[in-house]
């Protein structure tokens, strides 16, 4: 008995001895205000790690710390980070540290562009950092609208959300209008949004920021060619939040007022934590209402996203389940007419500020082409609905003798239902071009043409047409007359696209004294279709459209129905696709960091890539049959529906390239260097080469592999108060394929002419520069100035007719890149100090040539933005957001001459002299935006 209680009290002191040996280590950061910063990130090297991060007061809390000595790592974004070795004992468990402020982030760890994580100092790349700071700075008008605080990259989110474009130094050629992301990746955590891209299907349709995302990492060129999947102009990777231990959060309501009063409602929620056992979470998200910053009938934008993610680490690494789900209505603006080619100003009583000129509401039932016994809803009111449901597998382990792999893998299912307006230009009531594409001729209306309301049913003008074959204008036969004498000419834009995806990149890395080896694969697999309808639309041509319900109503002849209730003729008969494909895109890479001395390091970096293109488009010709579809001869507008033959046109083609990027790093001081890099990169076509190029016609070609050559040299340099990067850079883009959209007057037909292939260059000088005069006060300045060619440049005339006979080809070659300014910076001053902060930004964007034949030029604009942030308490902020503060009226895009059909490089030097007075199609720049913020951080 006496030796088993000896046994007890031995266990128990045991027990007691290893007890008062664990610690709890308690701490605090604050930055060199004085004040605590809360979000950081504390590791100490245990096995497994320990992670905490700072509460709202900046503390943070390890417990259960056996005695000894470890690696405790700080970090934050806009800090330098702190790596400190320390000693726990019973004698040592409070540490308190200061972060310095790191106002570029040069000494911030990125993962973009680089196989391995790197600071921005040690790599040799042009990446941009944007922290959430940055980002609750700018109005939330959508992905592109972000990325324009980054230098070098050229944006355009005037028509809003969606059909944007992004690109960087002059790599943009193919990146116009419906394919505005045609040579960058954007990407959600390492991984691409899409795989895909054609007309009117870009990544921007399905990815929304929200507090989930908590930095954005934007890569210029340079690595891209080996890092990103068909995408060697750029990547634009926003991050998603890490893990923490504690629960924590954040809420933040928005309401805002947007050009003539239009309003704009948003709730954000993120909340995130431990369940213990080294298991993680975070999940959040978005809703939203918006009416547009322009003026519509309609909300412009509405819908939301939620998104997760759950993760267990462990002694070697981690692993992590996320995903998103996306639900959101959003629309696109089109262009204002104007008038005077020196001076542009709004024509036809429209507003730069305010004109949207889209169809209004309704709801009408189309009859769907694939199928006529079915019909399609079409209200344009709707916009593009875009679904996207994704589910991705993250892993990242080591496996011991200096070996770890990295696995991210997404399955996703997107859907993007477009019905809005196509085009919307002026047609004058003695054109032939409405009357002919009641039906494309069959019949032609002639006689008198009444117009009513579609709304009200009240006739709003009664005209005679059958004086324009002899070249006199229609006559009015009442009172009533039409907004400036004419219609617009626009189209319901009914288009479907779905997309089941799998992306993965499995990366090995092996670590030696000189050299950090990574190597591996990436694939991704693509089952796309596209179904594109598109109908004639009768509605008035002024600032706020009507539609108009049509009827041919000759003496002493039956009504003759010229377009549906609603205002839409010419069923389906103007656009017609129905197409589908998969895409396999295979890569193997590999790459070497090899430190060739304690300062200098080398990068060498290969891609081999295979990008297989499968599928079909459906030949297609009018449904003919007496009285049309319904077979009522008082109808016109179901006389010529687009339906599938029967027939088919495959593709099957392949794409083999080979990539390489060679950059060097030169280490100046801890806090200093230099680096040059040499990139060729390869893109393949996008899947509109096949859907866009072969309307009834056998592929019997496969694209041409656009060739990316860059060379870049730079300086990063981090100061106690003044940080800046600068790079030169140069880069050469080959068989760039032109094809322009056309509309043929005598057939009533819509078709892309023959392919050119061009060449271009750009020659340029990038920076990015953070001054900290006195302590509260911050100064930004970046920007880029370039010199963007057309090296080789061919446009193919069609004479406004599919007929060959008459066309030709005009060269360019020599003249500026069009919208590509040769100048463009931001520039802002920040202040921060205790409760308050405020910011005031410049935003410049230099003249840019409006086509490549040089023939009109977009005038440089400002855009001036503000805020003003109060700390209420250490829970509550508000924020007040001012965007374009001034009301500026600039002009971002250039669509060609106010004509059905048109397109900007018909607008020659010649054109302008012999019309000096015509009206044309510019997309002015998105007014003035007011935002008010409440935030409530736990």
């Amino acid at each position: 008995m006496n030796h088993f209680k000896l046994i007890i009290y031995i266990l128990i002191a045991t027990n007691a001895l290893f007890i008062s040996a664990q610690n709890t280590i308690n701490g605090s950061i604050k930055d060199t205000n004085n004040q605590p910063i809360s979000g950081v990130n504390i590791i100490l090297n245990t096995e497994p790690n320990i992670f905490s991060t700072t509460n709202l007061t900046g503390n943070f809390t390890l417990p259960n710390i056996p005695d000894g000595s470890y690696t405790l790592t700080i970090s934050h974004i806009g800090f330098k980070t702190i790596n400190d070795q320390i000693t726990v004992n019973s004698n040592s468990t409070d540490f308190n540290f200061t972060l310095n402020t790191d106002i570029l982030n040069l000494h911030t760890v990125v993962v973009t562009g680089n196989f391995a994580p790197k600071t921005q100092l040690e790599s040799s790349t042009s990446v941009t950092t944007l922290n959430a700071t940055s980002i609750k700075q700018v109005y939330p008008q959508g992905t592109a609208n972000l990325l324009q605080n980054i230098p070098g990259t050229f944006t355009d989110a005037s028509v809003g959300e969606v059909f944007t474009r992004v690109y960087t130094r002059g790599i943009s050629a193919a990146a116009e209008d419906d394919m505005g992301w045609y040579y960058v990746s954007l990407q959600e955590d390492d991984l691409p949004v899409s795989l895909v891209q054609h007309s009117y299907y870009g990544p921007d349709l399905f990815h929304r920021v929200d507090l989930t995302t908590s930095r954005i990492e934007a890569l210029r060129g340079g690595s891209a060619s080996i890092t990103a999947m068909n995408a060697p102009g750029g990547v634009y990777n926003f991050i998603s939040r890490t893990t923490t231990e504690k629960l924590n959060g954040e809420i933040q309501l928005q309401n805002g007022v947007q050009g003539e009063g239009n309003p704009f409602y948003r709730a954000d929620a993120v909340l995130g934590g431990g369940f213990g056992n080294n298991w993680f979470f975070n999940a959040g998200g978005h809703y939203r209402h918006n009416d547009g910053a322009r003026n519509t009938d309609f909300t412009f934008s509405k819908g939301g996203q939620f998104k997760f993610d759950i993760k267990k680490e462990n002694a070697r690494g981690y692993f992590k389940l996320y995903g998103k789900y996306l639900n959101d209505y959003t629309n696109r603006y089109n262009g204002v007419a104007a008038t005077n080619w020196n001076n542009p100003e709004a024509a036809f009583g429209q507003n730069f500020n305010a004109t949207a000129l889209l169809m209004p509401e309704f709801n009408a039932a189309i009859p769907d082409g694939r199928n006529l016994n079915s019909t399609n809803s079409f209200n344009p009111a709707n916009g593009v609905h875009a679904k996207d449901l994704a589910f991705g597998f993250d892993l990242f382990q080591n496996l011991g003798n200096n070996w770890s792999v990295k696995n991210n893998m997404k399955f996703s299912a997107k859907n993007a239902n477009w019905q809005t307006s196509i085009s919307n230009a002026f047609v004058s009531i003695s054109d032939f071009i409405p009357y002919f594409l009641v039906s494309n001729g069959n019949p032609f209306p002639v006689g008198e043409i009444v117009f009513k309301d579609a709304n009200s049913g009240n006739v709003l003008a009664r005209i005679d047409n059958s004086g324009i074959f002899s070249g006199d204008p229609s006559e009015y036969l009442t009172d009533g007359y039409l907004p400036n004498d004419a219609i617009m000419g626009t189209s319901t834009w009914y288009k479907d696209n779905d997309a089941d995806e799998f992306m993965q990149q499995l990366t090995l890395r092996k670590e030696w004294t000189n050299h950090d080896l990574n190597f591996g694969f990436a694939t991704g697999f693509s089952n796309t279709s596209v179904f594109t309808q598109g109908s004639f639309a009768f509605s008035t041509y002024e600032n706020n459209p009507r539609m108009l319900q049509v009827t041919l109503e000759n003496p002493g002849e039956t009504v003759l129905a010229l377009s549906d209730e609603f205002g839409v003729s010419n069923y389906g008969g103007l656009f017609f696709t129905n197409s589908r494909a998969k895409i396999s895109q295979i890569a193997a890479f590999a790459n070497d960091r090899w430190k060739l001395s304690d300062k200098l390091n080398l990068d060498l970096g290969l891609r081999y890539e295979s990008i297989t293109h499968k599928g079909s488009n459906d030949r297609y010709a009018p449904f003919t049959q007496d009285g049309g579809l319904d077979g009522d001869e008082t109808t016109a507008y179901d006389n010529n529906i687009l339906t599938p033959t029967g027939e088919r046109d495959n593709f099957d083609y392949n794409y083999n390239y080979v990539s390489y990027s060679v950059g060097l790093n030169y280490k100046l001081t801890d806090d200093a260097s230099l680096f040059g890099r040499l990139s060729q990169g390869n893109k393949a076509p996008e899947l509109n080469y096949y859907f866009n190029n072969f309307a009834n016609v056998p592929i019997n070609q496969a694209g041409e592999v656009q060739e990316i050559n860059q060379v870049e040299i730079g300086l990063k340099s981090a100061l106690k108060n003044f940080s800046f990067t600068s790079t030169l850079f140069w880069s050469e883009l080959k068989n760039i394929g032109v094809s322009n959209f056309e509309f043929d007057d005598e057939s009533g037909s819509i078709f892309y002419t023959p392919i050119q292939f061009n060449s271009s260059r750009n020659l340029g000088l990038e920076w990015e520069t953070s001054y900290n005069p006195i302590q509260y006060f911050t100064f930004r300045f970046n920007g880029v100035l370039q010199d963007p060619k057309a090296t080789k440049w061919n446009i193919y005339d069609a004479g406004a007719t599919v007929d060959a006979d008459d066309d030709s080809t005009t060269n360019y070659s020599g003249n500026t890149l069009a919208f590509n300014p040769k100048l463009m910076f931001n520039l802002s001053a920040e202040y921060a100090k205790d409760k308050v902060s405020s910011f005031f930004k410049w935003k410049y964007t230099g003249k840019r040539e409006g086509n490549i034949a040089n023939a009109f030029q977009l005038d440089a604009y400002s855009v001036f933005d503000a805020g003003l942030g109060y700390k209420i308490n250490k829970n509550i902020s508000a924020n007040l957001l001012v965007s374009n503060l001034f009301n500026s009226d600039g002009l971002a895009n250039f669509f060609g001459a106010n004509t059905f059909g048109a397109n900007a490089n018909g607008v020659t030097t010649e054109y302008i002299n012999e019309n000096p007075d015509a009206s044309f199609i510019v997309v002015p720049i998105l007014p003035r935006s007011t935002l008010l913020q409440l935030n409530y951080k736990f």
